[in-house]
């Protein structure tokens, strides 16, 4: 099969070249990839990476050959799946627990954005808890899971306030996605939020702790700025009436129960109440050009490739 392979000697750290099909575990479906979506964190350590590998957590495709233990849907069923890897080939091997099946006729770019930034902003929430009628704070919302998050949030009845380093720029969007409040950081949150999706960590992970009211829950999900998270002396103090205030993590691959969600989203997706906010679109000999606008933060939202 083709896929784009990890090759430290290019000026991408990946080529398009020729490697084995992937052998499915009985618990596992073929699938036949169209579309992948690229995520900052894959895309920032691939050269990491060993030779050869074949890299991508998303992707969307269609079942090639069921799992031989029985479960998952039949061959010829579109699917979207999450995985540690294999997602940027044209076949990959799937656990049957990590494809979510969307309405026929669902756009593949869009089912692609859907595994690891809605999933993770759909499992933050839920970590928060009750959202209807509860102050939301969402950090970096302007990448593709803050996106997804306010989104979410909004659906869930929150007051959904964003934070982005550049309102003016980004404001507008951000609105139109649900958010009822734009501003550029914690620090201008005027009253308490019941629950915080991190997206950023370091500092502005400490400020966002400083906005939650008594029970109210952080949910630290992104670390982009590579920054150590340090408290002052007296943060976690449970006095003047903010007591039992949390700070949670998450890994989305930690089981394999990721399918119902992904079926969810990508119902919620195809019906119109999700936007995926795709910022890029192209073929996958395009990689390279898509890789770099990503590093370089010129990409506000998600980036898709077509496979094949």
């Amino acid at each position: 099969m083709r896929a784009l392979l990890v090759d430290s000697s290019t000026p991408s750290g990946l080529r398009l070249g020729e490697t084995a099909d992937p052998e499915p575990a009985r618990h596992e479906a073929l699938v036949r990839v169209t579309a992948t979506s690229l995520n900052y964190g894959e895309v920032a350590h691939r050269k990491e990476a060993p030779e050869g590998t074949v890299l991508g957590w998303d992707a969307a495709g269609v079942i090639e050959r069921a799992a031989a233990d029985g479960s998952g849907p039949a061959v010829g069923t579109p699917v979207v799946t999450l995985g540690e890897a294999g997602g940027w080939a044209e076949l990959r091997a799937v656990h049957t627990g990590m494809l979510g099946v969307p309405p026929t006729g669902a756009d593949p770019g869009a089912l692609s954005t859907l595994p690891v930034a809605g999933a993770s902003a759909l499992r933050a929430l839920r970590r928060i808890g009750d959202t209807l009628g509860r102050r939301i704070l969402v950090t970096g919302a302007t990448g593709g899971v803050g996106r997804y998050a306010v989104q979410l949030a909004r659906l869930g009845g929150a007051y959904v306030i964003a934070t982005t380093g550049d309102p003016g720029a980004h404001g507008d969007d951000l609105r139109a996605l649900g958010a009822h409040q734009v501003v550029t950081e914690p620090a201008d949150v005027a009253e308490p939020v019941h629950g915080v999706v991190d997206l950023v960590g370091g500092p502005q992970l400490v400020a966002a702790y400083d906005t939650l009211a008594a029970h109210g829950t952080l949910v630290s999900v992104g670390h982009v700025t590579g920054q150590p998270e340090t408290f002052p002396f007296g943060a976690l103090y449970g006095d003047a009436g903010r007591h039992d205030r949390s700070i949670v993590t998450f890994y989305l691959l930690e089981r394999p129960d990721i399918g119902p969600d992904l079926t969810w989203l990508a119902h919620r997706l195809a019906a119109g109440d999700l936007d995926p906010q795709i910022a890029w679109r192209g073929g996958w000999d395009r990689a390279a050009e898509a890789i770099a606008a990503l590093l370089d933060r010129r990409l506000h939202g998600k980036a898709v490739l077509k496979i094949g």
